[in-house]
Parts: structure tokens; sequence; C-alpha cells
């Protein structure tokens, strides 16, 4: 009886070694999941066009889970040239291909509490985000186009050296 134990136990040790991970998917079944970095960011407001490069200057991340969005930004000379500074969060919902974020966090207070609609395509290890970013009270309203490349995470146990 031992030996069948024991060999049921090894089965089931080799089987989940085997196993690749499976990637989350949102909501939608979309593989949203993860850390994205922002890559480049378009801005359309008032008929002017600004493109932001993010691996220049900045950094931009955003993390994604089975509920909730978070996103971090620096400027890369620790603040010597600049106070480049965001972060924030909140809920996310996806229902095909529209994720919708409810930013619950923000150090830009006034964009607390406000929901932010997007159309997004994820092609490969691509996430593209379009949309309205629209504040009530402020001047803020315009067209929000970022490309995003999904950030590869090391196994569990293994280092980054």
């Amino acid at each position: 009886m031992r030996s069948k134990i024991a060999i049921i136990f090894i089965c089931a040790i080799a089987i989940s070694c085997t196993q690749k991970t499976e990637e989350k998917s949102g909501p939608a079944g979309l593989p949203i999941n993860g850390t994205w970095k922002l890559l480049s960011g378009t801005l359309i407001e008032n008929g002017d066009t600004t493109v932001t490069d993010y691996t220049k200057d900045r950094s931009f991340i955003k993390i994604i889970n089975d509920s909730h969005f978070a996103f971090l930004q620096h400027g890369f000379k620790n603040g010597k040239d600049s106070t480049v500074f965001a972060a924030g969060g909140g809920t996310y919902s996806l229902k095909d291909s529209i994720y919708t974020e409810h930013l619950e966090y923000c150090n830009a207070r006034d964009w607390e509490g406000n929901d932010f609609s997007f159309t997004v395509s994820i092609h490969q290890d691509t996430l593209v985000q379009k949309g309205i970013e629209k504040v009530a009270g402020s001047n803020v309203n315009r067209y929000n186009i970022e490309k995003y490349i999904r950030v590869k995470t090391p196994f569990a146990g293994t280092s980054n050296k």
C-alpha cells in the first residue's frame, strides 16, 4: 500500500514540474494580466499631437492582475533634472476589447474617482491601448494611444543577475 501511495505522489510531483505555467487572462479572455512597460505614448489634444518616447528619459510600467491595475512612472536622473513621478491604480473591467479603468488612487488627486475606457489589442507581447482621457472640472480632454511591451518575468526561484 505504501508503495502505491509513493508512486502516486512521485507521479503527481513529476506532472506538476513538467506543466507549463499558463498565462492568465483578464475577465474577457485577453491575456492582459502581467507587467507592461510603456514604450511610447501619443496624446492628441486641441488639434496638437505629442509623442513621448518612454525608453529615453523616463520609465513607465503598468501592472494588471485579475481585478486591479497600478502604474508607476519615474525619470532616469533620480529627480536631479525634474521631478518626473506618477503613480496610481484602481479596479478595472474588460469586456471584449473594451478595458475600463476606475482610478481610485493617483498622485494627481483630481484624476481620482474617474473612469477611463480604452480599446485594447494584444499581438504577441505588445499591448496597444487607445481611448479618451477626460477629467471633469479640468482642462484634460484628449485622445491617448499607448504602446506597451510585456515584461518577461523570471520563474520563481531564479535570479535576474
